[in-house]
């Protein structure tokens, strides 16, 4: 069984690095981090997390750089 409430933390600090209107840069790196962190705890709700930042071409940068990619 997964962890699937890590979709919460992913969200909060994806939007809290929005809203701070952080670098397209800085959010692919610093999620990146984190996508890589939650996997290792058995994150399994990241299609979940994707799908809510699909418009935003850093975060799906960091997800593809996790092997994450929204199916087609």
């Amino acid at each position: 069984m997964g962890w699937g409430s890590a979709y919460s933390i992913f969200n909060t600090v994806a939007d809290a690095l929005i809203e701070a209107e952080a670098s397209d840069e800085v959010k692919e790196r610093a999620l990146t981090k984190v996508i890589a962190r939650l996997q290792e705890d058995d994150w399994d709700t990241e299609l979940d997390s994707l799908q809510s930042y699909r418009d935003d071409d850093a975060i799906v940068r960091a997800f593809a750089a996790c092997d994450i990619v929204w199916p087609d």
